[in-house]
């Protein structure tokens, strides 16, 4: 049986390039593990695409951009070539991939974009579709479907960036529909980038102004006072080719609980500082950590993942309910994060779960395109 070549994409123009290489480096790891030759791709800052075969220790800190062992290189469109082109100084020649892992945090990578590239490619992509990552990214978006099946979540509202202008009437519904205080997000950003906490209309005004930083909508969430928790789901919501060597259900692992650092989970707990810790399962009668797990998989499920995606919950303290946060479509790979870890607390160690997403990525092609 031949050596599947795996290529993982990594960096990107994202708030979350940092992160995006150290998932990687950890990806990368775990890829080799379950037997696969891997072919890195980084992408730095200002969108330039290097195929990289030096130490994947370099990875982390950025160091590999300035490494001697790196081809420029990009993805073809082209369906005959499925694969990279490297453009060395002896030539260009084209490099067959049999699927891609894209490990690119935020924008430009989890929100659809680097997937239509694979699309038109015809290559074979672990994680979500065009739709459905563009839905999953777009927070205003995902509420309003989410709403419309029921899945239960805080109240919520949304604004463009010219309505955000007009500050006082803004202000005036937001105050009256949610109350303070009031979370503050860019609808299309990564893992906390650009939210604020506002607990006064002083506060709300330079909140919106940060948010609007990352995008040009803005979404608004009513304080829920509770346990955060997360769940990792994995599976193609719409099935795959028949086979009995892979498992194409959607299932949720229970949940585990984040003991953040700060007064909400932070970008610097989930990714830099360690102050934030966990505890699998979450502090829960058994009876709620199955409600999270229902409401797992039926939002993965409303939203049309494939792959996986980590599913972030509030449990609120004193009514005991169950609400949804985010999916997040491409969830963080490093060392500290939570979807790897409630995958390993489930039975599932890092090389077979990239083995599983690889196979699940390959199915879905494959009942998609025969």
């Amino acid at each position: 049986m031949k050596q599947l070549r795996i290529a993982v994409f990594f960096g990107g123009v994202s708030s979350e390039h940092e992160v995006s290489r150290v998932s990687a480096a950890t990806v990368l790891r775990g890829l080799a593990g379950a037997g696969y030759e891997t072919l890195p791709v980084g992408i730095t800052k200002k969108g330039v695409w290097w195929y990289y075969t030096g130490p994947l220790e370099k990875l982390p800190d950025g160091s590999w951009e300035q490494d001697p062992n790196r081809t420029r290189c990009a993805l073809s469109p082209d369906r005959g070539d499925h694969g990279l082109w490297l453009f060395a100084q002896s030539g260009a020649r084209c490099e067959r991939i049999d699927a891609a892992f894209p490990v690119l945090h935020g924008k430009n990578g989890e929100d659809g974009t680097i997937q239509g590239l694979f699309e038109l490619a015809g290559i074979p992509y672990v994680g979500c579709g065009v739709l459905s990552s563009a839905v999953c990214m777009d927070k205003a978006v995902a509420n309003a479907l989410l709403d419309a099946a029921g899945v239960p979540r805080c109240a919520w509202d949304w604004a463009w960036k010219s309505e955000c202008a007009d500050f006082a009437p803004l202000e005036a519904r937001l105050a009256k529909k949610l109350g303070y205080p009031i979370f503050v997000k860019p609808a299309n950003a990564g893992s906390s980038v650009g939210i604020s906490k506002a607990e006064t209309p002083e506060a709300l005004r330079e909140a919106i102004a940060v948010a609007l930083r990352e995008d040009d909508k803005v979404v608004f969430e009513r304080f829920v006072a509770g346990q955060e928790v997360e769940c990792a789901a994995i599976g193609n919501t719409a099935g795959g080719a028949e086979t009995p060597d892979v498992d194409v259900r959607v299932w949720a692992t229970r949940p585990g609980e984040i003991l953040a650092g700060d007064v909400f989970y932070t970008y610097d707990d989930k990714y830099k500082n360690g102050v934030s810790r966990t505890v699998i399962p979450a502090q829960l009668s058994e009876e709620k950590l199955d409600e999270v797990r229902h409401w797992a998989e039926r939002a993965y499920q409303v939203l049309g993942c494939t792959g996986l995606a980590r599913c972030d919950f509030f449990v609120e303290k004193g009514t005991g309910r169950v609400l949804l946060n985010e999916l997040n479509t491409l969830p963080g790979f490093t060392a500290i994060s939570m979807y790897p870890k409630l995958m390993e607390a489930a039975g599932i160690g890092l090389p077979a779960l990239c083995r599983h997403l690889v196979e699940l990525a390959l199915a879905r092609a494959e009942a998609r395109h025969g």
